[in-house]
């Protein structure tokens, strides 16, 4: 039986992440990196494409949580017998990668069990296997698989083991990978780990300010987008899965753990108006580093250290969540002109030059390529925010942020004395505005369309006066959401768009998150609170016992779909309940 998306919590290190079902299965795996293969991936598949699951013998879930600030998981377990709890966590005090699971008896007597399924290269890898003392060692090909702890037995293609505990007593096991051409690592100090991992998250969460009626919502938000974000490169994925499903049983499965320069601008953006700069500063190095070269070669996303070759291609070995094919790695959406990037990324740069982070001689010469690069795009068609994959079209949200992008470069010549053709680019912003007012607006309801040749409407539309371009109770917003509301919104929520339109796959998906998020922020600023406000309690309801957001809700089946958890979904949480925050102190938002 498929294992609900909402049913996951999230481990992570800050390099790569797992996901951990209630019932104690490691059904993801990816070290060392978010887009490494997969050593579990019973997720996309069957138990034996992969998973780790400890549990305790005819035992019941009470409850389960996260250490506060961290994503260290504890998990209350009773059974006629006694009760133990699971902690769970990745260490991420140092550069190993590895995954600690310890059992402690609370009460009385319990049986702990264990089932282990190591299976490299997304599950299609059996390793050799041996046992030394206690350590367990699986290679396979470049990966070489440790794991120290209590004894288990080979099972055919598994390895499994039972061990009674009484109150007072513990098992614990750490797995690590390393590269196979090297010796074994040192076994790990579980507890110092554990301390380890707490002071760091500890140490980033000091500087995070969160609070108001969803502080905690926010709070857990802003530590899943850091989770999301490498410590080494300051890469920023959009998720830790790929191809769990938009459409149960469709095609429409994408590979999200790589870097989209949309969604790490705006999460650069969240962590500025928390408190965090220095995250920001290091998503800014990355983003010199990703783009440095030619502007012509400019991508909508990159790799975790900046690679720029991402191929798409099918894991045909795996059924795929809820017999959703084709299984993807990579993202062949990489190659799409997305005329909105530019601009994301150029207001997230001006709002980090407003906080008092100089130019230096790198960031600011790298600004003026890629605007030389609208510049000399200015006329082109594009796929737009969604990454469709039909006919380019022009978007009017990505006119919108291309007009953003030289309003940008214009305030940054004018505020800052930063050099730069600033006619030129004040010349292409005006020329937006005319065009966007003229073919971007529909005569007869006044409100802005998806694209110019259309009258259909999507929920990117929502993103424009977060760009300064109108105000959020112009009347051609009031117009546009009036008809967002109409066509979008199913059982409460928004729907990107109609996928009658120029989507270009077939099925259909379920309402996105980040879009109702966005309602909630127009609501705020149009004076319409109390709808903001219960939109905002409905959707922070959705959210799993844990706080995460995947990307989209089934409202008839009420259950999360798509990659989990989504950085889209959780910044748009966040940006939601500052708008709240920022109309109830009547305060303007940064």
């Amino acid at each position: 039986m498929t294992t609900p998306i909402e049913d996951y919590a999230l481990l992570a290190d800050q390099h790569s992440a797992a996901l951990v079902s209630r019932d104690g299965s490691v059904d993801w795996l990816c070290l060392p990196r978010f887009d490494a293969p997969a050593v579990f991936a019973a997720l996309l598949g069957e138990p034996d494409h992969g998973r780790w699951r400890i549990a305790v013998e005819d035992a019941e879930v009470v409850s389960r949580a996260y250490d506060d600030g961290t994503f260290i998981l504890r998990t209350r377990w009773r059974s006629a017998t006694g009760e133990a709890e699971t902690i769970d966590f990745m260490p991420s005090a140092d550069a190993r990668a590895d995954v600690v699971r310890e059992v402690r008896c609370l009460s009385g007597r319990v049986v702990v069990e264990s089932d282990l399924r190591l299976r490299p290269g997304y599950g299609a890898a059996a390793p050799w296997v041996r046992r030394r003392g206690d350590r367990l060692t699986a290679i396979a090909g470049p990966d070489r698989y440790d794991l120290v702890g209590p004894e288990l037995t080979a099972d055919g293609r598994r390895h499994v083991g039972r061990h009674e505990l009484t109150a007072g007593e513990s098992v614990a096991w750490d797995l690590s990978r390393t590269p196979s051409h090297l010796e074994a690592p040192e076994p790990l100090d579980v507890r110092v780990a554990l301390d380890d991992t707490r002071r760091v998250w500890d140490e980033w969460n000091a500087e995070i300010t969160a609070d108001g009626p969803w502080g905690r919502y926010v709070h857990r938000s802003l530590l899943v987008l850091r989770a999301l974000t490498d410590a080494d490169t300051g890469g920023i994925v959009a998720a830790p899965t790929t191809s769990l499903p938009e459409d149960p049983g469709g095609v429409r499965n994408w590979d999200y753990r790589f870097c989209w320069l949309r969604d790490s601008a705006l999460t650069l953006e969240a962590f500025l108006f928390h408190g965090r700069t220095q995250t920001p500063l290091r998503w800014r190095q990355w983003l010199l580093r990703a783009v440095a070269g030619d502007p012509e070669d400019l991508q909508i996303m990159y790799g975790i250290a900046g690679e720029r070759s991402l191929p798409e291609r099918t894991l045909d070995h795996l059924p795929g969540y809820l017999d959703s094919r084709p299984v993807r790695v990579g993202n062949g959406a990489v190659t799409q002109f997305q005329a909105d990037v530019v601009g994301e990324v150029m207001i997230a740069l001006a709002q980090l030059r407003d906080a008092g982070i100089a130019e230096d001689d790198f960031s600011w010469p790298l600004q003026r390529a890629m605007l030389d690069y609208v510049v000399d795009h200015a006329a082109r068609k594009d796929q737009g925010l969604w990454e469709m994959r039909g006919d380019p079209h022009y978007f009017t949200h990505s006119r919108v942020m291309m007009w953003a992008a030289v309003d940008r470069g214009v305030r940054a010549v004018d505020e800052y004395g930063l050099a730069g053709p600033r006619e030129t680019w004040a010349r292409l912003r005006d020329e937006l505005r005319d065009e966007i007012l003229t073919r971007g607006v529909n005569p007869e309801t006044g409100g802005f369309t998806q694209t110019y040749d259309t009258t259909e409407v999507d929920a990117s539309l929502l993103q424009i006066p977060h760009t300064g371009f109108v105000a959020y109770d112009d009347p051609r917003m009031v117009a546009t959401v009036a008809q967002i509301e109409r066509d979008l919104m199913q059982d409460g929520l928004l729907l990107r768009y109609r996928t009658v339109g120029a989507d270009g796959l077939p099925g259909d998906e379920h309402p996105f998150l980040v879009c109702s998020f966005w309602l909630v922020e127009q609501y705020a600023h149009s004076g319409r609170r109390d709808e903001a406000v219960e939109l905002m309690e409905h959707l922070t309801g959705l959210a799993n016992d844990v706080g995460l957001l995947a990307e989209e809700y089934d409202t008839h089946a009420r259950r999360q779909m798509g990659n989990f958890p989504q950085a889209f979904s959780h910044l748009g949480l966040v940006r939601a309940a500052d708008a709240l925050r920022s109309v109830r102190e009547g305060t303007p938002q940064g």
